[in-house]
């Protein structure tokens, strides 16, 4: 990895220090990726930036010690890369000095500290999750770096391979409430895969939607593979087995089970693989996956379904088949979104919302024959050997051999076709459709062709949908009734803060970070590139608004995931304009 500074004041020194994410010890390359998430994330939400020595210090305990880290790479766009972190006492002279490594858990703390927002014992939690997270990392890349795991789809394959995950949350792999058995077991990085375990519910009890042409009930019977299993007049409901587990321990649950209303029929069938969101998993040879109520705090939040996030995705899909998306596909073919067409869940007095019972069934459209990568998968670093190269890398330089071309100019024409076959897409069914879609690199697909140039495209996640309130008009027309149980509809001006967001910020910034952190691309070409697709296709195709925001705004709202959980906010809880934390950040892609 290139060690030139991007970004500084002329005369920064570069540092040659050999990457911390390569060291053969996985706890200290554990250790080190999450003191750079924290960094990066204290960069981001409080515009803090290196001096002209190259070192970014941060004043911690009431200015009598500092946190500092070289930089290795400053990005314009936000994914920078650090040298050894350390805690510096003394005075601001190097007479009298003193410096001492530290790690994660340790600069979690300090800096937290200093924000004067960890109230309630939410600092303590904080730092409890990076000491999750730092440790759950250095078991991945301890069993990564010995097991090839097995052979996979090559959507399931990719949907594993976030090693370190989200670069700028402070705990990206926390996931309290896991023994390290059940980590090893299902957790998608650990090639996790698992029997589920399953209810019978009784059918005055059942709720369940589906806009398929077999109902809910049928598509879960026909899943469990047992039809002696059902007791009589009863419909099989799948479960994660953790949350087995712990449902058992809630009242309303227990005297259901207890009543026999609910019905434990155990561990049964085939094993399923996780996927990135943990709780999404897959069995290869079905044609549908099943995203799973678990709850585990994973990130921002614990993952159990909403039942208007049930409504939202059935929804979705009949709006869509009642012909948004046949337009949509004119416009843009290889674009779609992946249906969660069907849902199954118990209503029951005592029971609140999230029951922690309900579960999405999602058509699973990726076949041996597709190369489908989630963004956040093939841009993510595999600390794995000599090379932090991404899928992407791997991708970007095999077609740079192929083309006997400069890797410079085969990643900026990747990219221009990845704006053609992802973004735009997006952008359309924002202004043509209203519906500003929750497009963070996690959520959105990228499909490749043999050679490894974009073609296509999917999004998928059914709470991630902000139907404008300017479009309630169009939107109730298309399907009467719209929004009335899925509570998707939002001002405009929430919806264009997230959509900034997440496509903005998070989705294509991120991109271009990576792209720029791993030395692939210069990131200030590449927002060169993204300025002109703004100013033209994405502004006169799409009729979104996103494109002058972008390109005109001084500023952007971006999510703080480190002042979120500082705050110990639920993403998933409450209206949706107060779920999370958000700052103001120089916009890098305004036109100069």
């Amino acid at each position: 990895m290139s060690t030139t500074l991007t970004g500084t004041p002329p005369g920064v020194p570069q540092r040659p220090d050999t990457d911390l994410l390569l060291h053969p010890d996985p706890a200290v390359a554990a250790d080190h990726a999450g003191a750079e998430n924290l960094l990066r994330c204290w960069a981001r939400e409080t515009g803090a930036a290196p001096g002209t020595d190259g070192v970014l210090r941060v004043p911690v305990l009431d200015g009598v010690a500092r946190i500092a880290a070289p930089v290795r790479y400053w990005s314009p766009c936000g994914w920078h890369r650090f040298g050894p972190v350390t805690l510096v006492t003394g005075g601001t002279s190097e007479i009298g000095r003193s410096s001492a490594p530290v790690d994660a858990v340790t600069v979690a703390a300090l800096i937290g500290a200093t924000t004067g927002r960890g109230e309630g014992g939410h600092l303590a939690t904080l730092v409890a999750q990076v000491a999750d997270s730092v440790a759950r990392t250095a078991d991945i890349l301890a069993y990564r770096r010995t097991e090839a795991g097995p052979e996979q789809l090559p959507f399931l394959r990719a949907e594993q391979s976030l090693l370190l995950g989200h670069p700028q949350h402070p705990a990206p792999k926390g996931r309290d409430g896991l023994a390290p058995a059940q980590s090893a077991a299902y957790s998608p990085e650990t090639h996790g895969s698992f029997r589920l375990h399953w209810y019978a519910v009784d059918r005055e009890l059942l709720a369940a939607d589906s806009a398929e042409p077999l109902t809910a009930e049928r598509i879960t019977a026909d899943l469990l593979g047992d039809p002696a299993a059902l007791p009589p007049g009863t419909a099989a409901l799948p479960l994660h087995p953790w949350q087995a587990g712990e449902l058992a321990l809630r009242p309303a649950v227990a005297e259901l089970l207890e009543q026999g209303r609910l019905h434990d029929l155990g561990v049964r069938g085939e094993p399923w693989h996780s996927t990135s969101s943990v709780r999404t998993v897959l069995r290869p040879g079905t044609p549908w996956m099943l995203k799973l109520s678990l709850g585990l705090r994973i990130t921002n939040s614990r993952r159990e379904n909403l039942r208007k996030e049930l409504h939202r995705g059935v929804e979705v899909h009949r709006l869509l088949e009642a012909g948004l998306a046949a337009e949509w596909r004119a416009a843009h073919p290889g674009f779609d979104i992946v249906r969660d067409s069907a849902w199954i869940g118990v209503d029951a007095p005592g029971l609140a919302d999230p029951t922690g019972l309900d579960t999405v069934l999602r058509r699973q459209p990726f076949g041996p024959d597709i190369r489908a990568y989630c963004i956040a998968g093939l841009v993510a670093e595999q600390p794995l050997g000599d090379t932090l190269d991404s899928a992407l890398a791997g991708v970007l330089r095999h077609l740079a051999a192929r083309t006997g071309r400069p890797l410079s100019a085969v990643a900026a024409e990747w990219f221009e076709r990845y704006l053609d076959a992802v973004v735009l897409p997006v952008l359309w069914l924002d202004g043509r459709g209203g519906i500003a879609l929750e497009a963070h690199q996690q959520n959105t697909l990228v499909l490749l062709d043999a050679d490894g140039r974009p073609v296509g495209g999917r999004y998928r996640d059914n709470q991630g949908y902000y139907f404008r309130e300017s479009h309630r008009g169009e939107l109730e027309s298309r399907l009467p009734g719209i929004g009335a149980s899925s509570d998707t509809f939002v001002p405009d001006r929430v919806a264009d803060e997230r959509f900034g967001y997440y496509l903005g910020i998070n989705h294509l910034l991120g991109l271009i970070g990576a792209f720029g952190a791993q030395r692939l691309a210069d990131e200030g070409h590449l927002l060169t590139l993204l300025r002109r697709f703004l100013a033209g296709p994405a502004a006169t195709a799409t009729g979104s608004g996103l494109p002058a925001q972008l390109l005109d705004a001084p500023t952007l709202r971006c999510k703080a995931n480190f002042l979120t959980r500082l705050k110990g906010l639920d993403e998933l809880v409450g209206p949706v304009t107060t779920q999370s934390v958000y700052v103001t950040l120089p916009n890098p892609i305004a036109t100069p």
